[in-house]
């Protein structure tokens, strides 16, 4: 069921687990350099800080250098490894939910990342079936 030709990335639904969570080690140990203003030095500093990155699908097959095409047709396709492909898609959203809620990533993107996972920013206000009626105060009710 793998790529024609080419044999499978990973042979096992544990091989595959286990580059996931090696991707989401590296996903929460992004190093970045910050540049910032020290008005006490007048001058410039720079620092390494470790940030965290979202987890992705689309990030996990760069990382493990295969296409998003071939991780669904080759893995998501098959039942041996449909248990961790639904995991790994699950994390994605589990991920990306912690992070709005954190305010790790901006509030006004949270539309964009979870559409992927399903939610949307619509809202639905059509009322359907019967409504009660309710009559209170008796005493105003003419004869």
């Amino acid at each position: 069921m793998g790529e024609i030709g080419r044999p499978r990335k990973f042979k096992t639904p544990e091989e595959l687990k286990a580059a996931w969570e090696w991707y989401k080690t590296d996903c929460d140990n992004q190093i970045v350099l910050t540049h910032e203003f020290s008005a006490k030095n007048s001058e410039f500093v720079s620092k390494e800080l470790r940030r965290a990155i979202t987890y992705t699908i689309e990030g996990f097959c760069d990382f493990a250098d295969i296409s998003r095409q071939s991780f669904y047709d080759t893995y998501g396709s098959d039942p041996e490894f449909a248990d961790i492909v639904t995991r790994i898609r699950e994390s994605c959203e589990v991920d990306a939910r912690k992070k709005f809620e954190l305010g790790i990533i901006p509030s006004q993107l949270a539309g964009l990342w979870m559409s992927k996972h399903g939610y949307s920013t619509k809202t639905d206000n059509t009322v359907t079936g019967a409504l009660p009626v309710v009559i209170t105060g008796g005493d105003d009710l003419e004869d």
